[in-house]
């Protein structure tokens, strides 16, 4: 007889649960069900695993598995019975499973929604974190069948398994039964599990890219035997930049030569595995027809991570998005990760690294900016733009067509990388762009996050970069990325400009700007620049031709302590001499002068920025001159001078700066450019706001981290003052760093999204239900009509003037009567709707003779009433007419627009953008933020419009696609807002199932 085990329905296999994850060590394990055909597998994972871990599963003696035991765990039906198991190198290394269980906790199917779970987890991998990564994955699958809680029994002694359940975030509950701790989970997600999830998420990508940053040797397969080729150049650059590990050179073509080679004076092998000893960063230069044979033999041999410089993939057309395929799921099957292809490499300056395995001829100067491009020669570019404006580097990264490590895992590893206080990213692809937006909101927190993005344009994505499908203009996404705290950038060198200012200045308090300098025009130049960029410029202080670099050094002093101004820009030109002649050589004096003055500065904490024309030597001079930031709380008065101050939160983290030592890349004399004296004092714990709520990813979870080498931040030479050529350039950069700073200052503070008393949310969502359940719904979705879009915004507060049809004169009549006079008569056909400049609107109308009159007109000029489905309103008072939107995008989610009515708002795209859901704070901002805006504030005199009433019905609309997925697009239109009060005379409300979420799921990599 068959036992009920045996007697399983056929059920399709799951391959959507298969998932790749990132590890706490930064290793990567493979998730997926499994089936009978793991049978030998599962044994063979059983034998590795230690008497103990078997007792602590089993809670008896178990040295072996039976064959019914194998046969039991290798047979799911995918719904009551499931076993998911985590994989490296196509073997088991821990298995979960749950039966689902009834209220007495015998087997049961549904609408049983318990389940019995256990977890088993080999002895060499256990610490890195794979049961928490299957419990998450497990709970998912758990949820999708209707299983609602979770319960396991755990010896008491099994303290890591406790953990694992108790860490979770799981609301949950805990007793002892029979010898053994009970534990009942509920497996709805909680604020803290998300947090948790994403807590662990973050420790581990940061980990897997420090591992990558911070070899402790290096191979570069592909090394040629003669000079040249990328291989062996990669090799030179990383012997020049003193790399502190070992090298290694591997050619394939060695494998018939008698003796050792050395490339260079590195050894020389045929294979990663005739090394002989660990490798734990490849560098792969070789045609990408030999890079899966590469992949497998440093897979083999135990290497963490690859750098691929070969091209020949996603880039060249369908064969090699294919091949990329393949060699991605080829890497993450032995647990590595991979940087490319068709990259350009990585750079890490730390002192105790000294990494340059890239393609770059110099190493750049340590310093204080993380760089990530998606281009080679963009980051060529970059390299060189940077190195001329003396900034320095802590890590670069060139992700060529980024398959595997991204952006967002650099993201995770800036944030709380001591060694980097501004992060710089040229993108031409987001290929995550919800957990991008989170990332970057969270990381610029605690610094700034610069970004120009390349290919902007519809359909312009670069060839080898999965991109998701959006369907939002280039405008909108800007305009959330600048909501999550982006400094959103258009060209490379505002990208520079940018980061050479942030990098070595503090942030600038507000908006009001000094100007000093020996030119009244240039002075005036940028004042005009000021005020175009939304600054507050002070009268120009012109300290004439004939002024001295001594006057320059008084004139800033003063303004430094002059509390009516937050920022300096000094201006420059070549001074005359007693004898007519024009000086250009006094660069480097002036810049003397200029560093004299910041030197003597009382705590100052203002920028300077330095705008030069034709000053010989003083931009060169400048780049080691110090800059006016004080020392960052928390690291002590011996930091670094390149230490990063910016009165404002500081990066969570457990390293700190050193001391201000000369080390490689330091500019000859810059230590000594500015006193010990002169370094000011650090800023008062209690003047610096705490970071936002969530910032901190050691607030949660299980609070294991290490430092590991290339964690503390290398030496600096002290930071520059930064100079620029034209004035528009310096102002744009610092009004940047303004507007960062006011959002820096508001994210200590978050917004609250408001309750409101009058919401039926379970009203609304029983109208949802019967609109999308009913006989005959189309599947993609459906238009709420007039009616019952109605309905459901009056569950959220939201009331919509009342319209009735007018398909006659003499219905027009009778529904004025019904509404009273004075009445609107409004077409409504598709290609008249919202279009009053096309005359199909009539207003005021007082009578019964005018409203036949104006009937008559409409149908005369624009059509029959069968075509134009006129309607009648009753009016309502005067006001400023606008549109609220809020729609799903499957990249980017929820997004809530606002603006003007009318074709000039539209032909312009003056319309705002913030992600959902939003808090009061970001609608505030919302509706401000419309060039057009000052029409609702009382521009040119007339009345300012209720705008707390508009607010609040953005704050509704908000909380209704919030709460409700299903309604995946609503628009308001319009709606007057008058001195008091609004109308609502318009709406459209479309549900449909919701897009799946992501980024509320399981931790998991992009799927290949």
């Amino acid at each position: 007889m068959q036992s009920a085990s045996d007697q399983l329905p056929e059920h399709d296999y799951p391959d959507h649960w298969e998932a790749d994850v990132v590890l706490r060590d930064g290793g990567t394990a493979r998730i997926r069900p499994i089936t009978a055909d793991d049978a030998d597998r599962l044994v063979s994972f059983y034998e590795q695993v230690s008497d103990e871990s078997k007792y602590y599963r089993f809670f008896a003696p178990y040295p072996r598995l039976s064959a019914k035991d194998v046969h039991r765990f290798t047979h799911h039906d995918f719904v009551d019975r499931v076993g998911l198991a985590a994989t490296v190198g196509g073997e088991f290394i821990a298995t979960v499973r749950y039966d689902r269980i009834n209220d007495r906790g015998l087997p049961a199917s549904a609408p049983a929604d318990e389940a019995e779970v256990a977890f088993l987890v080999q002895d060499a991998h256990q610490g890195r974190g794979v049961a928490s990564a299957l419990l998450e994955h497990i709970a998912a699958v758990a949820r999708e069948r209707d299983i609602r809680r979770f319960a396991a029994e755990v010896l008491p002694a099994n303290n890591k398994m406790i953990k694992v359940f108790t860490d979770a975030g799981y609301t949950q509950k805990r007793s002892f039964e029979d010898g053994a701790v009970r534990l009942h989970l509920d497996l709805e997600p909680t604020d803290r599990s998300l947090a948790v999830q994403r807590a662990r998420e973050q420790r581990a990508e940061a980990r897997s890219v420090q591992r990558l940053l911070t070899p402790r040797s290096v191979a570069v397969v592909g090394a040629g035997r003669a000079p040249g080729g990328v291989g062996r150049t990669v090799l030179r650059n990383l012997l020049g930049a003193g790399y502190t590990g070992r090298v290694y050179a591997v050619n394939a073509a060695l494998a018939g030569d008698g003796g050792p080679v050395a490339f260079d004076g590195v050894p020389a092998h045929p294979s990663v595995a005739a090394i002989g000893e660990p490798v734990d960063l490849a560098i792969v230069a070789v045609p990408a027809e030999r890079v899966p044979e590469v992949v497998a033999d440093c897979g083999e041999h135990g290497v963490q991570g690859l750098v691929v410089l070969s091209a020949g993939y996603a880039e060249s057309g369908a064969d090699g998005r294919e091949r990329q395929r393949q060699l991605v799921r080829q890497a993450r099957s032995y647990g590595m990760r991979i940087i490319g292809p068709n990259a350009f490499g990585i750079i890490n300056t730390a002192a105790d690294v000294r990494l340059n395995a890239s393609l770059a001829p110099q190493t750049p100067a340590a310093g204080r900016i993380g760089l990530f491009t998606q281009s080679g020669a963009i980051g060529i570019a970059l390299l060189a733009g940077l190195h001329r404006r003396g900034a320095g580097l802590s890590s670069f990264i060139s992700a060529g067509n980024r398959a595997d490590v991204s952006g967002n895992d650099f993201l995770q590893h800036w944030y709380d990388d001591p060694g980097t206080d501004v992060v710089l990213l040229y993108l031409e692809s987001i290929g995550n762009p919800r957990k991008f937006t989170r990332l970057a909101r969270r990381t610029a927190a605690v610094k700034p996050v610069v970004v120009v993005k390349g290919a902007r344009h519809s359909g312009s994505a670069p060839p080898g970069h999965r991109v998701p499908v959006t369907r939002i203009p280039h405008a909108t996404v800007s305009a959330l990325l600048r909501q999550a705290g982006v400094i959103r950038v258009d060209t490379v060198t505002e990208l520079v400009d940018a980061g050479v200012l942030l990098a070595a200045q503090p942030l600038p308090a507000g908006p009001r700007v000094a100007i000093l300098g020996n030119s009244e025009s240039l002075g005036l130049l940028t004042y005009d620049a000021c005020l175009t960029e939304g600054l507050r410029p002070l009268r120009p202080l012109d300290l004439t031709t004939a002024a001295e670099p001594a006057d320059f050094r008084d004139a800033l002093v003063a303004a430094l302590a002059d509390e009516t101004s937050d920022a300096v820009v000094v201006n420059a030109i070549p001074w005359v001499g007693e004898n007519g002649a024009t000086e250009f050589g006094d660069g480097e004096v002036l810049a003397a002068s200029l560093r004299e003055a910041v030197a003597s500065a009382q705590a100052p904490t203002k920028p300077v920025v330095v705008v030069h024309v034709e000053m010989g030597g003083l931009a060169e001079a400048l780049a080691v001159a110090t800059s006016t930031r004080p020392t960052a709380p928390g690291r002590g008065a011996a930091a670094a001078p390149g230490s990063r101050p910016t009165g404002l939160p500081a990066a969570p983290g457990p390293g700190t700066a050193g001391p201000g030592t000369a080390g490689p890349g330091t500019v000859p004399g810059a230590a000594s450019a500015v006193p010990a004296s002169a370094v000011p004092a650090p800023v008062p714990a209690s003047a610096v706001p705490a970071p936002a709520s969530g910032a901190s990813a050691s607030a949660v979870g299980d609070g294991e981290g290490d430092a590991g080498p290339g964690s503390a931040p290398a030496p600096v030479p002290p930071a520059t003052i930064p100079s620029y050529p034209a004035a528009e350039r310096a102002v744009r950069a610092l009004a940047e760093a303004v507007r960062y700073g006011q959002w820096r200052r508001q994210a200590a503070e978050p917004g609250r999204v408001p309750e409101y008393e009058d919401i039926d949310e379970a009203g609304a969502a029983a109208l949802i239900e019967r609109v999308l359940g009913g006989d005959g719904a189309d599947p993609r979705g459906v238009t709420l009509d007039t009616a019952q879009a109605g309905e459901l915004l009056a569950r959220y507060g939201i009331a919509v003037l009342p319209t009735l049809p007018a398909p006659t004169p003499d219905a027009a009549v009778a529904a004025a009567g019904r509404l009273g006079y004075p009445v609107a008569l409004k077409t409504t056909a598709p290609h008249l709707r919202h279009r009053p400049d096309l005359g199909g609107v009539r207003l005021d109308l007082a009578s019964e003779e005018q409203l036949r009159t104006a009937y008559a007109e409409l149908t005369e000029v624009l059509g029959k009433p069968e075509e134009l489905l006129p309607v009648v309103q009753t009016m309502v008072p005067r006001g400023v007419d606008t549109v609220v939107r809020s729609a799903i995008d499957p990249a980017v989610g929820a997004v809530l627009s606002f603006g003007l009515a009318g074709a000039a708002s539209e032909l312009l795209g003056d319309t705002a953008h913030r992600l959902v859901p939003a808090t009061d704070r970001d609608v505030a901002d919302l509706v401000r933020s419309l060039r057009t805006a000052p029409l609702l504030f009382g521009w040119r005199g007339s009345a300012p419009v209720d705008t707390p009433a508009l607010e609040e019905v953005l704050l509704r609309v908000s909380r209704l696609v919030d709460d409700h997925p299903e309604v995946v697009a609503v628009s308001l239109e319009p709606v007057v807002v008058a001195a008091r009060g609004l109308s609502v005379l318009g709406a459209t409300v479309r549900l449909a199932p919701p897009p799946p979420r992501t980024d509320l799921g399981p931790r998991s990599l992009p799927s290949y």
